[in-house]
Parts: C-alpha cells; structure tokens; sequence
C-alpha cells in the first residue's frame, strides 16, 4: 500500500510540473475587436488624453498611457503640450475580472501487482515479487478542481476634434483587447494588449484576431 502511494503520489507531482510547465511556456495571447474610419491626413497631428477620473491609479494610468503614447508616435502623431487638447482625443480604459471557474479533472492511480515465483527452463527458481501493472495506471474516477480566471482588459478610442462640431469629437478608431489566463499582473499584461491594439493599426474595419507574443522573449508571434 506505501509503495503504491508513493508511486501515486510521484505521479501528481509530475502532472503537475508539467501542467505548470506547458503553462509558462504557452504563448501570452490577445483576442482584438478594432473599428475605424481613419483619416488619411493625420500625420504629424497632435494628441491629448481625456482626463481620468480614478485618482487611486494616477501613476499606474500614466504609465499605461505613456505606452499608448509610444505606439501613437511610431504613426506620426505628437503629443500635444501640457495643457493643450490636440486634434486626436485618447480615451484608454484598462480594467480586471476575476471568476472562479471548477471543473472534473481524471484520476489516475498506479497499482501494483503480484508476479508469483516461477521456475525458467534452466531449472532456476524465481521468487515472487510486486510490480509496476503491466496495463499502466489505472482510472479510478474523477476530483473537482477550482482556480481562478482572470480576464484583462484594454480599450482605446480615438475621437478626431478636425471637422466635427464643437466639443463633440468623432470616433476614428476603437479597439478592445482582452487576455483571459490565469494571470493577475495586470501591469504586466498591459504593454501587450497595448502592442496588440496597435498591431497592423489601424487595420481592417470590423476585424476581430488573434494576436500572439513570445512569453520568454515578448516578441510578437507570426503566423
């Protein structure tokens, strides 16, 4: 019964290391919804941010909006100066959910089974013995398994002030990237849903995708 436990007990560590394993080395991976109707005359426009409301993040919404600025300004754009409202109006929301979520995972136990003694065409007497089953392990039912998912958020609106009534800028582009994993570092998964909005910006109207990254490397994943 010991040796069977511990052969059952070594096997769930392994599955583990594995499941924990192929988890690290999967790929960090956005789906994106993204809409526009993209000026064509927008290079070397400016840029503001509309002002946020949730002063508990100030300095985390920064650094989220600093690297929408970065993407921003690889297409030509400018942020506007301190103060000024420039011609493209940034609109980013960055938000979390968690759910649980449980599922039936397989049981599997390793059995140990009784080879008798036996005498070999030599003459020679074998003792019995306890081995490994031929047959592998063994289903024996199944055990619940909670964990909790995380679904991260990101969307940015574009809304161009040029040719619109006052104070009522229109929409260019909207895009929303959403990672779900089990991953809670939403500062960490930013820059990539950031790099995902952006990717192939401002793209096809109404196309939803796949966008992957390199989890050792952060690299962006062709297909």
């Amino acid at each position: 019964m010991v040796s069977r436990l511990l052969v059952s007990s070594r096997l769930g560590l392994a599955l583990l290391l594995t499941a924990l394993l192929t988890a690290c080395a999967s790929p960090i991976t956005a789906r994106v919804t993204s809409f526009n109707q993209w000026p064509a005359d927008t290079a070397d426009s400016s840029f503001s941010f509309l002002s946020q409301v949730d002063n508990s993040r100030e300095l985390e919404l920064a650094s989220y909006e600093s690297q929408v600025q970065a993407e921003l300004e690889k297409q030509g754009l400018r942020r506007a100066p301190a103060g000024q409202t420039g011609r493209i109006q940034v609109d980013l929301k960055v938000g979390q959910n968690r759910e649980d979520k449980t599922w039936l995972q397989p049981v599997y136990q390793d059995n140990l089974v009784f080879m008798p003694p036996y005498r070999d065409a030599a003459g020679r007497i074998f003792p019995g013995a306890w081995v490994p089953d031929p047959f592998g392990p063994r289903y024996v039912g199944d055990r619940q398994v909670s964990q909790t998912l995380y679904t991260s958020s990101l969307r940015l609106r574009l809304l161009d002030s040029q040719a619109s009534p006052p104070g009522k800028p229109r929409t260019v582009f909207e895009s929303q990237a959403i990672y779900e994993g089990f991953s809670d570092e939403l500062p960490l998964l930013v820059p990539y849903l950031v790099r995902a909005v952006f990717d192939e910006f401002p793209g096809q109207n109404g196309q939803v995708r796949t966008v992957k990254f390199d989890p050792k490397t952060g690299a962006l994943i062709k297909k």
